[in-house]
This record gives structure tokens, sequence and C-alpha cells, in this order.
């Protein structure tokens, strides 16, 4: 029984570091504004935008936190940015990551 009582405070500080499973629908929501120059499919037309359907959810999350935290710097994307939180950030790329390219 003691041994349980030396336990719970870890597993309560080890809970808050599991990851959390992104929504897809609440990506794909988002995805609305993302429309506009990433395509309705994650697929530009225009060459100057990135197409985002298909792409690794990781690495998506790593580009769009680059931008929110001004490592990357684009003055189209910097105001789409500043009101995603991270979970919208993993939402975004699990919607784009289950797109076919």
């Amino acid at each position: 029984m003691q041994k349980w009582v030396y336990a719970l405070p870890l597993l309560a500080l080890m809970s808050g570091h599991f990851a959390r499973a992104a929504d897809v629908v609440a990506g794909e929501a988002k995805a609305v504004l993302c429309a506009a120059c990433h395509g309705p499919e994650g697929k530009a037309s225009v060459p100057v935008y990135p197409n985002l359907a298909g792409q690794n959810a990781p690495y998506l999350v790593k580009q769009l936190k680059a931008f929110k935290d001004g490592q990357r710097k684009d003055p189209m994307m910097a105001p789409f940015m500043a009101a995603l939180t991270e979970a919208d950030m993993e939402n975004l790329a699990a919607y784009y990551a289950g797109l076919k390219q």
C-alpha cells in the first residue's frame, strides 16, 4: 500500500507529458482559411504556395510553430499564425497529413 502512496505523485507529474490525439475534424475546420492559398484539398494552384496535403504532421507542426514564434517570417502567414494555439497547429497538421498528395 505504501508503494502506491509514493507512486501517485509521479503518475500525476507524468500525466501532463502524454501526447494528446489531434482532432482532424477541428483541423479541417481551421483549414478553411488556409484554403485560400494552399487549396481546398491542401494542393495549391499557385506554385508560390506549398502543397500541404500528405506532408508529415510533425514537420507541419514544426513549420507552423516557426511562423508563430518568428523564426520563419512571412507577412502573409503572420496574421494567421497569431491566433493559432498549439492544439490548432497539431489539428491542422493531422488534417493535412491525412490528405492525399
